[in-house]
């Protein structure tokens, strides 16, 4: 299998994909954010203009299965503005859904990841490009071991990467010890998310010593505090020899979240001045394509 990154529009080179927001949503549903659903297809479209113009090419949505991808929007989104976009399977905190919802689907997750990154999101035709799970606060409960297992069954099928939502950027090295460690998945093929959220130096040092991409994302109303902690939290990870593993993403959640633009606009400057041009080009366009390229699956899909 050729190293590719699975697009809403199909497979292009990893090299192809350019400037990335590795994290965020163009559009999101849940009952945890009654009132506040990014469901607007006309929104989405200006904040991937405003992105593009910006210099940004590509954006990973990581909106999972039954929180409204908006999968049948997307891949005229991606033609309309220039953007590459990459949707997600896989199934965030139980809190997100329907009891009755999760009835149905849980007894078969991995084949239901699997249709979605092979076959193609419902009857739209486009194909997930990662498979999305969580944690919890400081813990992988129980709904969480039945997704991760899940979704490293249907990454030892497929190759696909592992995005992680880490609760307030918790429980990093638990999710590692359950992914890589009991259920075999190579480190360098799980991107952890939201670990700007917790400003522990130590864990995010433990987690790149693991080998798996950690991903900042979050300029959001909930979670500013990390805007101001970031370059030196970035800066410290470079120094230490991680620089190839971390990733930036805006994380776009409710209607009032900077997001995308925000991230080339006003972050990409501060954190180009603690950690240098070169660098900045690696967590925005090297460190993406590397961990968004499918891998040669373990098992026949």
């Amino acid at each position: 299998m050729v190293a590719a990154v699975r697009t809403v529009l199909g497979d292009i080179p990893p090299g192809a994909l350019g400037v990335c927001d590795a994290h965020d949503h163009l559009f999101l549903r849940s009952p945890v954010l009654p009132g506040q659903e990014l469901d607007d297809p006309g929104a989405a479209a200006e904040r991937l203009r405003a992105f593009h113009a910006s210099g940004g090419r590509a954006v990973v949505q990581w909106t999972p299965h039954g929180m409204g991808r908006g999968a049948d929007a997307l891949a005229e989104l991606s033609r309309a503005t220039g953007t590459h976009v990459v949707a997600a399977t896989g199934l965030h905190q139980a809190a997100h859904y329907p009891p009755e919802l999760l009835d149905r689907i849980r007894e078969d997750l991995a084949a239901l990841f699997v249709a979605e990154l092979t076959e193609g999101i419902g009857s739209t035709g486009v194909r997930a490009g990662l498979i999305k799970v969580a944690g919890a606060f400081h813990a992988v409960d129980a709904h969480a071991r039945l997704t991760m297992t899940a979704a490293a069954e249907a990454h030892h099928r497929t190759g696909a990467p592992i995005a992680v939502h880490l609760e307030l950027g918790t429980a990093a090295l638990d999710v590692l010890e359950l992914l890589c460690g009991e259920l075999d998945v190579p480190p360098h093929r799980v991107i952890l998310g939201h670990l700007g959220r917790s400003p522990d130096g130590a864990a995010q040092l433990e987690a790149a010593r693991a080998g798996a991409f950690l991903a900042f994302d979050g300029p959001s109303r909930a979670h500013h505090a990390t805007d101001w902690r970031l370059p030196g939290e970035l800066a410290e990870l470079a120094g230490a020899g991680f620089g190839g593993q971390l990733l930036l993403g805006g994380d776009t959640t409710v209607p009032e979240t900077p997001g995308m633009p925000y991230l080339l606009r006003r972050l990409r400057p501060r954190l180009q001045k603690a950690l240098g041009a070169d660098a900045m080009e690696a967590v925005l366009v090297g460190n993406p394509a590397r961990a968004f390229a499918f891998a040669a699956p373990a098992r026949g899909a």
